[in-house]
């Protein structure tokens, strides 16, 4: 008896679970992760779009009865007498404490760059054909203020943006019906039109470079520190030497070389590279587009009597509640049609659920700075070296949350505190442990760095290792590589480039 494999297409019934993304799920992450600004625009959408919002006046009270659970309730178990005629106001009973102002600085336009420079060069004695070429050097330079191609490129240029506004010129030109002034006019054309050369431009690059601010128009960094030392007049001076023909080794502090080769002494340089470091290397980063960014705090600490206070700064926000005028008309559901009663279900639901949500944020970002405040104490009294190492799963396990939950109500927030405006990630930190058994945070250890070597003998800096061995002293075990990553990010070269005679 054989058997054989039939195949096909077939039809049956399965049972299985299944989970649904939840949009108002997402919608509420979207909510707690919104920095100030962007709630409140939120909030001012919602009140344009939904008619059972409005406005809270400060003035007025009203008992706040919130859902903590945050479910929505379906349409047939829905109180509509409880739910509708009970206001609701987003924030639930505030916390009475002095009022504050909180003022933020109005953000001034600045000029570009290339702004600054053009209204120089209309100033200038040029002509029109060396204005072209002033404009086209000034659209080739960066933010950092230097020349960022070279002059052949500077000529290709101008050269290929001239010939089809010269053919266009000379037409004009020949339709002149003045002989004499038909000659003229071609003659003036032909010389204003004439191909550019990198010498007519390096005489150009030349006015623009003593231009303001100093160092403007360098073609490289050593070029850059030598105009701003020639404006200064100190063209024969052995800065200016050392910067033309040493730039390299004075750059990477090898200081000996350069005695060497000079026949100086190391202080000598030394003191020339202090004269060199007052020099700006960027001229054009004081006039940078980017707008200044201000920031507004999420949350306050303040210091009141012996304890920290934790407040919201939601004092700009509009306070939302349900509106009463439609509360009273959707209080008559006996006049509702199908598609009506859903329309305001739908609305009501939706209305309800942001201020639930809202109020969800609010008590979310109190409850975890709280913990932060309490677990941080040492820090708001005695500084960074002091600040411990806490992680998100820390705060998540102790408030009860979800790891992610923690992680989005803390992004991209502030918190000002006496000691100043820090983000919140800004608390959190991994650790190294100590002879004592606690644990110090990664920023402690680095403050740590910095005010060692900002107390060290510059004549005898301190080494990665003698840096490990202070900080064995003090009952930190680090490593010297760990040190020296820390360093690194610090911004702090090795000891060798540190030290001075």
């Amino acid at each position: 008896m054989s058997s054989a494999i039939r195949s096909g297409i077939y039809q049956g019934a399965r049972i299985r679970q299944d989970a649904t993304p939840n949009p108002r799920l997402y919608q509420a992450m979207d909510l707690i992760y919104m920095p100030l600004l962007e709630l409140q625009t939120r909030m001012e959408q919602e009140l344009s779009e939904n008619p059972f919002l409005e406005l809270s006046e400060p003035d007025e009270e009203e008992d706040i009865q919130v859902d903590e659970e945050g479910q929505e309730e379906s349409e047939d178990e829905m109180d509509w007498d409880e739910i509708l005629l009970d206001g609701f106001d987003v924030g639930g009973s505030r916390e009475r404490y002095e009022p504050r102002e909180y003022y933020q600085p109005p953000a001034v336009e600045r000029r570009h760059l290339h702004d600054f420079l053009e209204e120089q060069v209309a100033l200038a004695d040029l002509d029109e054909r060396q204005r072209w070429i002033a404009t086209e050097i000034i659209g080739n330079i960066d933010d950092d203020g230097l020349l960022s191609c070279s002059l052949d490129d500077v000529a290709d240029g101008l050269n290929s943006a001239r010939e089809t506004v010269r053919d266009v010129a000379l037409a004009e030109a020949e339709e002149i019906e003045d002989e004499e002034a038909r000659a003229t006019g071609l003659e003036e054309l032909e010389a204003l039109f004439a191909p550019h050369t990198t010498e007519e431009i390096e005489s150009v690059l030349r006015v623009v470079q003593s231009l303001d601010p100093p160092g403007v128009g360098a073609r490289d960094l050593g070029e850059c520190l030598c105009i701003q030392l020639a404006r200064e007049g100190r063209e024969d001076s052995l800065a200016f030497q050392i910067v033309t023909e040493h730039l390299d080794d004075l750059l990477n502090h090898r200081w000996t070389d350069v005695a060497r080769a000079r026949g100086i002494s190391v202080a000598e340089v030394q003191k020339v590279a202090d004269e060199v470091a007052t020099l700006d290397p960027r001229p054009g980063r004081q006039y940078a587009s980017s707008p200044d960014q201000y920031v507004i705090p999420d949350l306050i600490v303040d210091r009141v009597g012996g304890d920290y206070m934790v407040f919201v700064n939601d004092t700009g926000l509009p306070r939302l509640r349900l509106s009463q005028t439609y509360r009273e008309v959707a209080a008559k559901r006996s006049t509702f049609d199908g598609e009506s009663k859903e329309f305001i279900a739908n609305r009501m639901n939706a209305a309800q659920w942001l201020i639930q949500m809202i109020e969800q944020r609010r008590q979310t970002m109190l409850r975890v700075m709280r913990y932060i405040v309490a677990r941080q104490q040492r820090f708001f009294e005695r500084g960074v070296q002091h600040l411990k190492p806490l992680t998100l799963k820390e705060v998540a396990q102790h408030i009860g949350m979800a790891e992610s939950t923690v992680s989005r109500v803390t992004n991209e927030k502030y918190v000002q505190t006496p000691t100043g405006t820090y983000p919140l990630k800004f608390f959190f930190s991994g650790g190294l442990p100590t002879v004592t058994g606690s644990d110090i945070s990664t920023r402690g250890v680095q403050a740590k760095i910095k005010s060692l070597v900002e107390s060290e003998d510059p004549r005898r800096p301190l080494t990665d290792q003698a840096i490990v061995n202070l900080l064995k002293s003090e009952g930190v075990k680090i490593a010297r590589r760990t040190v020296a990553k820390y360093r690194d990010q610090l911004g702090i070269v090795p000891a060798r480039m540190r030290k001075r005679v």
